[in-house]
């Protein structure tokens, strides 16, 4: 049965960190990410051994994360690409994963943060003058920050602990 579980599980990695590389390089993340992360959900749980109840919750999980995320982005604090990627990794920790997902999403947005202010702050702008142009949009004052990044860092942090991964992995 891991033959099937494990590369069901590991998709939710990948695409994760495909979210967030993608934000970082492009300020976008596309739908298809959040859509296959939410496609792919399905056969993992129903393989994965979890109880119904535990993948019940994890609808719930990431219905909430959803609002959440159009509240965030309603209120002009994260993109709605961050805003569906959050709650299609939400729907896969389940709970109580999800907690200690929006924990490290806030610490990896504050490490972020603090990052892209350094190398706006004028001290790398010689290094940031030859990088490649989504560096130096990085590096632009002003600039939004690609808060995919930090979604998809929360979400490699948090994943042994959720719903799915401990139902295979124990």
């Amino acid at each position: 049965m891991h033959a099937i579980q494990i590369p069901l599980l590991m998709i939710f990695p990948v695409l994760a960190v495909i979210g967030g590389l993608k934000d970082l390089t492009s300020y976008t993340i596309p739908n298809w990410i959040s859509l296959a992360l939410i496609a792919a959900f399905v056969p993992a749980a129903l393989v994965s051994g979890a109880p119904l109840s535990q993948i019940g919750l994890c609808l719930a999980v990431g219905l909430g994360a959803l609002v959440l995320g159009m509240g965030l982005f309603a209120a002009g604090w994260i993109g709605g690409g961050d805003g569906k990627l959050l709650a299609a990794c939400a729907l896969w920790m389940g709970w109580p994963g999800a907690l200690m997902f929006l924990l490290y999403t806030a610490l990896a947005g504050g490490a972020l943060t603090l990052a892209i202010l350094t190398l706006r702050s004028g001290y790398l702008a010689p290094a940031v003058a030859g990088a490649p142009a989504w560096v130096r949009r990085l590096g632009a004052t002003g600039g939004d920050l690609p808060y995919g990044v930090a979604i998809a860092i929360g979400a490699l942090a948090a994943f042994p602990r959720g719903t799915l991964a401990l139902a295979v992995l124990g």
